[in-house]
């Protein structure tokens, strides 16, 4: 800023409203709480990100319970922080020295003492048993519809349908796949879904208690689907669990969320949440390209034993 000569011949300095490119807090002030009106009435482009920034209230029951079990902490949070700044700030506006206040000479007080520290107490044990419920619910694995084993390798997953003999991996889409490679050509934005979308996703009927076991065969993974409200790390030669029940039909993506090697950001996620009589449909359409593809193995494992058999049949006649 540099000052100028005014009307009268005298030296002035320009007023900061007036300058281009200066700081000016009254505008400062007057687009922040402009910014701040859109926000409370849902114009600002902040508001629309919420939903990214917070946690999924998700397709599950569990999801839905623990998104409320966070909202729930996040409020009593909210207004502990309100309540304590209040009188904070109430305090020092009120007893501060211009004003002649003149501090106490106590040590402690007991009644105060004894507050503070049940307060919390109460506190603490209000917020501690919605969670242990939650924590509870989530370890219950009792009336699981259907199990599925699930195993991390690198960089891909395997789906075992247990108890019905049902069995295949499922690796990154091979449109995402030739797009992240060095010099490709391809536009990432072009690939629909790109790096979350798989060739064989996992299939789950809608309203079934499904309980996942989950493990690795070479490091540690983990299986994270966010709509599900649920992750859980897998660990070679250790089996975790978790169970989810998905209240809604559709595609639900997530990714491996444990640093796993070069491609760990290439082993996504995706579960396909079918009505009860179309997920029928689908498994019976899996098993029978299962027994399809082991009766050739089957007959030509058989082959040789065949010969050996006719062979020696010869030999005996033979003699």
């Amino acid at each position: 800023m540099t000052a100028r000569r005014g009307s009268g011949g005298g030296w002035r300095r320009p007023s900061p409203v007036n300058v281009t490119g200066v700081f000016q807090p009254m505008n400062m002030v007057k687009r922040a709480f402009a910014a701040g009106v859109a926000f409370a009435g849902g114009a600002s482009p902040a508001m629309a990100a919420w939903s990214d920034v917070n946690l999924r209230v998700g397709v599950t029951e569990l999801s839905r319970e623990i998104y409320g079990l966070h909202m729930l902490i996040l409020w009593i949070c909210v207004a502990i922080a309100v309540a304590v700044f209040a009188v904070m700030i109430y305090s020092i506006a009120t007893f501060r020295k211009s004003k002649g206040a003149v501090p106490a000479n106590f040590d402690h007080n007991t009644k105060a003492e004894v507050i503070w520290t049940v307060i919390p107490v109460l506190i603490l044990v209000g917020m501690a048993i919605p969670a242990a419920r939650t924590l509870v619910k989530i370890d219950d694995m009792r009336g699981s519809e259907l199990t599925i084993k699930v195993t991390g390798y690198q960089w891909k997953w395997q789906y075992e349908y247990v108890d019905h003999g049902v069995s295949f991996y499922s690796t990154l889409a091979r449109t995402s796949d030739e797009a992240r490679q060095v010099d490709s050509g391809v536009d990432p934005r072009s690939v629909e879904n790109y790096l979350l979308e798989v060739d064989n996703p996992l299939v789950v009927p809608q309203g079934r208690k499904v309980r996942v076991l989950i493990t690795a065969n070479d490091v540690i993974h983990a299986w994270w689907v966010p709509d599900f409200g649920m992750k859980k790390d897998a660990i070679p030669g250790f089996i975790n669990e978790l169970w989810f029940r998905a209240d809604e039909t559709g595609v639900f993506r997530g990714q491996c969320a444990e640093l796993c090697g070069r491609d760990h950001g290439f082993m996504p996620i995706v579960v396909v949440v079918k009505p009860q009589d179309e997920y029928d449909a689908w498994l019976k359409e899996q098993q029978a390209a299962r027994q399809a593809a082991a009766t050739p193995a089957a007959q030509t494992a058989q082959a040789p034993q065949q010969v050996d058999t006719v062979a020696a049949l010869r030999v005996a006649n033979a003699e």
